[in-house]
């Protein structure tokens, strides 16, 4: 199976044996008679959902839950309380502890195994959630595997794309996406030999021409999925070189021709790289930086896009100094 066991936890054996019954031929189950047995289990074995007696001896099910939810290792496991329609009254107080439903007393199959999956689905939602941004920072990182020089770089540029987007008018869905898929812009370095991207000095026409495979290279890595994240990631890998008068790469697309979101991350990764101290260079202070980006309006820049990044700057700058001081603590 996918996702832990099921702990059930009651003092009673008639009703540990009733939703044994019940569920064993769909999950796998554990079964605890009192608290500190269920506390113990579910740290050992992390379930992935506990059904919850309330009324026990030495230690009640809310005190369980609390506990459950106190202790990191345990904290997002669901739990549904089983109770009898006169503790129901006191619903508000499990919820309060931490319960996300509620059984009740005498309990019937159906609506059991119903509950049961419908928890299961959202603890397999989450999972898969969780796997999913797993996998988009992995291929991030990947990308910029052997430029070690870059740091917190491609995080700094999703957040930085993120609110570049709101402020011209991007929903709120797809400002996520985009926070997403930025950090994935340079996946095809994977593709490029070590000589080219760590070679120390100014590279030559040949190795400038393999460089330059990497936003092929990133986008058929990225293309092979379907997803949303992904589909976008492959745009912006791709285009994220091209230039407002044509005089980018791979394809020499301008204006408009070039997709908004690899737009925004063309502008927000130069901006970056200009404010970030390297081996081969300091931080430029930022009146230069943004000299620059206004030299390159109409020429690299989408000018809309550069006065859109002005307008939001003070939080762009709040962005920065939040990662920068991240950065720092990490190389204390």
């Amino acid at each position: 199976m996918p996702y832990g066991p099921i702990l059930i936890v009651d003092d009673e054996p008639t009703n540990l044996a009733i939703l044994h019954q019940i569920l064993k031929d769909e999950h796998r189950l554990m079964l605890a008679r009192n608290g500190l047995e269920a506390l113990e289990l579910a740290g050992k074995h992390h379930p992935s959902l506990v059904l919850l007696d309330i009324q026990m001896p030495d230690m009640d099910g809310y005190a369980v839950c609390r506990a459950l939810k106190a202790n990191p290792a345990t904290e997002a496991i669901p739990v549904i309380f089983i109770t009898t329609l006169s503790e129901l009254e006191k619903e508000e107080a499990g919820f309060d502890a931490g319960c996300v439903d509620y059984l009740i007393k005498p309990v019937y199959p159906r609506i059991v195994r119903a509950r049961v999956r419908t928890h299961l689905s959202l603890v397999q939602t989450k999972l898969l959630e969780r796997t999913y941004g797993e996998a988009i920072a992995m291929l991030g990182k990947a990308g910029h595997y052997n430029d070690s020089d870059t740091g917190l770089h491609i995080w700094r540029i999703a957040a930085y794309a993120r609110h570049l987007a709101e402020t011209i008018g991007w929903s709120k869905e797809d400002c996520v996406l985009l926070e997403q898929a930025a950090p994935m812009h340079d996946t095809g370095k994977i593709g490029i030999p070590d000589s080219v991207l760590r070679k120390p000095g100014q590279l030559d026409a040949d190795e400038w021409a393999i460089m330059r495979t990497h936003c092929r290279i990133g986008y058929e890595i990225l293309s092979t999925s379907d997803a949303p994240v992904f589909v976008l990631a492959a745009e912006v890998a791709l285009r994220h070189h091209e230039k407002w008068d044509g005089s980018g790469y791979p394809d020499g697309l301008s204006g408009e021709a070039i997709p908004e979101s690899a737009r925004i991350v063309a502008l927000v990764d130069v901006f970056d790289a200009l404010t970030m101290k390297r081996p081969y260079k300091d931080a430029w202070p930022l009146e230069q930086a943004l000299e620059t980006l206004r030299n390159g309006a109409g020429r690299h820049f989408d000018p809309t896009m550069v006065a859109a990044f002005e307008t939001c700057l003070p939080r762009i700058l709040e962005i920065k100094a939040g990662w920068d001081s991240r950065e720092a603590q990490q190389g204390a």
